[in-house]
């Protein structure tokens, strides 16, 4: 069971959960499954979150559905796969008995398809075009998502490490969108680093203003690609240099979400791109990671599209502070 309390200035979120979930591994714990055989989430906004709605979205359907109070009924499995061997002695020799690393990561989640069945073998009226649960709205959608990790050492002191990421939540039946916190983001520390968290996307969108537009800021598709040198320096001290490219999309045109409708006609002309340099301090037992990410590309509208051709500092530049490696 857990309970997670979420706030910013201008809104505040509860969300309280229970589950029932079973794990296996094998000997080596290179091969995982995990099974969430039942997860329920239910999700409470208070009267000053819903204050603020009214004063910044009176006019935004698709902003309001997706804070709602809602339930989400899921079940999940997750599959994990990797031939990184367990350590053992110091890390340099880690480092010369493996030259290739390899990580798979894979889930998959269907929500509210049971109380949707039960709604309508009971016959029960719909409100506002939906179903309720005890009176509160259901989400209904299908998620997934993969990442695959190739990293291959290139000496005893430098390795290039190669990640791909793709994800797609769809809504359906109860559901116009999916519930925010389900939807996917770009930027930030662990993908298109010319970019804080929640400030790239969907597709071609442009945020306006930052109070309001980080809710706008999510999608239903996510792709991001990245490759990473690096190089120990000396000490503890190691170095990076890296590409980031992706982005997020909708799967339906939202009005309030111009540009961020997927097409597969024009999607990779909508394609972020990023590169920098970054620092780490590897402790062994964890990492600590500055990364310094530069805007390439930008395919919003109305922004600059080639900042790699004029970089601009107060533009382009954004700094990440993370624990342990983006991929």
């Amino acid at each position: 069971m857990s309970f997670n309390y979420q706030e910013r200035p201008e809104y505040t979120r509860i969300i309280a959960g229970a589950g029932w979930k079973y794990r296996w591994t094998n000997r080596q714990n290179t091969l995982r499954h995990r099974f969430d055989l039942i997860d329920v989430n239910y999700v409470y906004l208070p009267k000053s979150t819903i204050d603020f709605l009214n004063q910044i979205a009176p006019s935004n359907p698709l902003l309001r559905y997706s804070y709602e109070d809602h339930f989400i009924l899921r079940a999940g499995y997750s599959y994990y796969r990797t031939n990184k061997r367990q350590p053992s002695g110091d890390a340099f020799n880690r480092v010369i008995r493996q030259p290739s690393v390899f990580t798979i990561r894979a889930n998959f989640e269907p929500a509210g398809n049971l109380l949707y069945a039960i709604s309508r073998i009971t016959g029960q009226k719909r409100h506002n075009d939906a179903y309720r649960f005890f009176g509160i709205q259901y989400a209904q959608y299908m998620k997934a998502d993969a990442d695959y990790t190739f990293t291959r050492v290139l000496g005893p002191r430098s390795s290039v490490s190669f990640h791909a990421g793709l994800g797609i939540g769809v809504p359906y039946g109860n559901s116009r969108m999916l519930p925010f916190e389900k939807r996917f983001y770009a930027g930030g520390a662990n993908s298109v680093r010319g970019w804080g968290v929640r400030t790239l996307g969907p597709g071609r969108y442009a945020s306006r203003n930052s109070v309001t537009d980080f809710i706008n800021q999510c999608g239903d598709i996510r792709l991001d690609l990245s490759i990473e040198y690096r190089a120990k320096l000396f000490w503890i001290l190691e170095g990076a240099f890296f590409v980031d490219g992706g982005n997020i999309w909708t799967i339906h045109n939202y009005e309030t979400q111009p540009g961020g409708f997927f097409r597969f006609d024009s999607f990779y002309k909508e394609l972020a791109a990023a590169y920098g340099i970054g620092v780490r301090l590897d402790f062994t037992y964890f990492l600590l990671r500055l990364d310094l990410g530069m805007k390439a590309v930008n395919p919003a509208l109305g922004e600059y599209r080639w900042p790699i051709i004029h970089p601009k500092w107060g533009r382009d530049a954004t700094f990440h502070f993370s624990v342990g490696y983006p991929f």
